[in-house]
């Protein structure tokens, strides 16, 4: 298990700068082709300019993304006379992982749930919904801080917020390019201005622009999808080692997607990074929408119902 760990720590570092590369890629692209269908000859100003945005992006994502998620999510600074227990459990987990004390924080929401974030073990935070708190007895909470300790240990955090962040960059030139596109189409803007040696460019740079409005947001979806379920089995399986107490992690999955309360402050750029995913709680079977397991599947691997040390180690295997 020790040795599985710590090749999943490297994959993820691994993962989240090849992420970097593909999303700052996509978007330079995207930058050249929505300046070379108003006008070809200037596809390498399009191309400069997204790829610096990419940069500032990634390096948003890097500097402030957690504390981005935290805004988004309604997170407030848990205090340590309302929410000692809390505190107490992820102190108690903190110590089991070897890991510092991260920041705490509370959703004021009745929907069961959590996530963990930042940048780096030193820098992380996690933050537990009200409902939560109110639902899962101890051991239940503990399980769930456990699991969102893994992440931080695993290095997951870093490439989930880089993920929330600059998937949704892509997603925003894409609708910027469809609205290009739309123009162009209606004006013949990318062809007129593009006559003798640059027509041909200009048709071409308008054929790519349909071809990214299809695939460039499906490309940036897809990468959220798959952003980690597989990490999810391994997140489990270290937090049932922390605590010794598997069941508490499994009873605690159960409660949350049985729950009928919906969590208000998630969105789409942030649901991957929940420890049950708030819009596919009801959802048995795991498909290439999914950014968690199906949580049948992470309790059968908890209590090991098809093999405890093969079911729980084999899923860390893949990004």
């Amino acid at each position: 298990m020790r040795k599985t760990l710590r090749e999943q720590i490297d994959a993820n570092k691994r993962g989240s700068f090849m992420l970097v590369c593909l999303m700052v890629f996509l978007i330079t692209v995207l930058g050249a082709v929505i300046i070379g269908i108003w006008h070809a000859r200037y596809w390498a100003y399009g191309a400069t300019a997204g790829f610096v945005l990419a940069l500032i992006c990634s390096l948003v994502s890097r500097l402030w993304g957690s504390n981005i998620v935290l805004a988004i999510s309604g997170s407030r600074e848990a205090t340590s006379q309302e929410d000692q227990v809390l505190r107490n459990v992820v102190e108690e987990m903190a110590i089991a992982s070897g890991l510092p004390m991260p920041k705490v924080y509370v959703i004021d929401d009745m929907a069961p749930n959590a996530f963990a974030t930042g940048r780096t073990p030193q820098t992380a935070s996690v933050s537990v919904t009200t409902g939560l708190l109110s639902k899962l007895n101890r051991d239940e909470l503990q399980g769930v801080m456990a699991h969102e300790l893994a992440h931080i240990r695993n290095y997951d955090i870093q490439y989930m917020t880089t993920v929330a962040t600059m998937a949704g960059l892509v997603c925003l030139l894409a609708d910027v390019l469809q609205g290009q596109l739309r123009w162009g189409f209606w004006t013949g803007r990318s062809r007129s201005n593009d006559r003798g040696d640059n027509g041909s460019l200009g048709t071409i740079f308008f054929i790519l622009g349909i071809l990214l409005a299809i695939f460039a947001p499906m490309m940036g979806w897809l990468i959220e999808m798959a952003v980690s379920r597989k990490r999810e089995f391994l997140a489990d399986a270290s937090a049932a080692e922390m605590t010794r107490y598997p069941e508490g992690l499994a009873n605690a999955l159960r409660k949350i997607s049985a729950d009928t309360d919906m969590l208000g402050s998630a969105n789409r750029a942030t649901q991957n990074m929940y420890i049950v995913n708030p819009f596919l709680l009801l959802k048995e079977h795991e498909d290439l929408t999914s950014t968690h397991p199906s949580t049948a599947a992470r309790i059968r691997a908890l209590l090991g119902d098809i093999g405890a040390g093969q079911n729980l180690a084999e899923p860390t295997a893949q990004l």
